[in-house]
């Protein structure tokens, strides 16, 4: 069991930022807009998920990522986030349920909070498990800070 550290929204591109809670609608997050929508949005990849355990472990590397900073729109704890891929599904709070779609691709976007721009630091395939998660929503809800997150 974990939990959902931070929701995270922008009008368009990152940082995304933190709001207490937030609707989760098949569409996405309510209140957040991405840049690229040919890239980012979209129902398969309508929630953008990652793992503070990661962000700190890069954060000791010396890297200035945060939460929400990279794009994501949950950032969540105390979930094993190695085996989080495509056909996991989440619980998060009480009634919203993700099932991850596919792995996000590191975005030049990006390169600003990683030593010498190295933004491939969290791409799923140079770094297995290191990687942000697109989810598409199975069950719409609210979410808030702080909310229970389940692996089912």
């Amino acid at each position: 069991m974990g939990y959902l550290q931070q929701i995270s929204v922008s009008n368009g591109g990152v940082p995304k930022w933190p709001v207490p809670k937030a609707r989760v609608r098949a569409a996405g997050v309510m209140g957040d807009r991405q840049g690229n929508p040919k890239i980012h949005g979209g129902r398969d990849r309508a929630v953008c998920l990652f793992s503070l355990e990661v962000i700190e472990a890069l954060q000791a590397e010396g890297h200035s990522i945060a939460p929400g900073s990279s794009g994501e729109n949950l950032t969540v704890s105390g979930v094993e986030w190695s085996k989080i891929q495509p056909g996991s599904r989440l619980r998060v709070g009480e009634t919203v349920q993700l099932e991850v779609v596919s792995y996000t691709a590191p975005c030049e976007h990006n390169a600003r909070w990683f030593l010498d721009g190295d933004f491939s630091r969290i791409s799923q395939k140079k770094h297995p498990g290191w990687s942000r998660v697109y989810a598409r929503v199975l069950t719409e809800g609210e979410v808030r800070q702080g909310d229970v997150v389940i692996v089912e």
